[in-house]
């Protein structure tokens, strides 16, 4: 992998002045992806939905995503049905309705 972006190394400092902070966990993890460090953003955003089940329907859309482009549909499917649930558990209809077209990519 490429040396880190000086975002992510940002992210990465700031997370540890606050490690609990869930908008700078999420962020970190999105740049993890952006910079192909996969297995790093996947981890990052399994762990805010282990550690905010009721609170990450951006993690769940995120991490969705992140299976079907790289075409592990089986947990692609699993992860976006979850989120489905909880957006339109929270009323975020328009979440809901982005990770319902995923799923229609899939076939679902």
């Amino acid at each position: 992998m490429a040396d880190k972006s000086p975002r992510r190394i940002m992210l990465e400092n700031s997370l540890a002045e606050d490690p609990a902070d869930s908008f700078l966990r999420y962020g970190l993890a999105v740049q993890c992806l952006r910079e192909g460090d996969v297995d790093e953003g996947r981890e990052r955003l399994q762990s805010l939905i282990a550690d905010h089940p009721d609170d990450t329907v951006a993690a769940h859309q995120q991490l969705g995503q992140s299976y079907l482009e790289a075409e592990e549909f089986a947990e692609a499917r699993a992860i976006l049905t979850s989120g489905i649930a909880l957006a339109k558990k929270r009323g975020d209809w328009h979440a809901a309705s982005e990770m319902e077209g995923l799923l229609t990519q899939l076939g679902y």
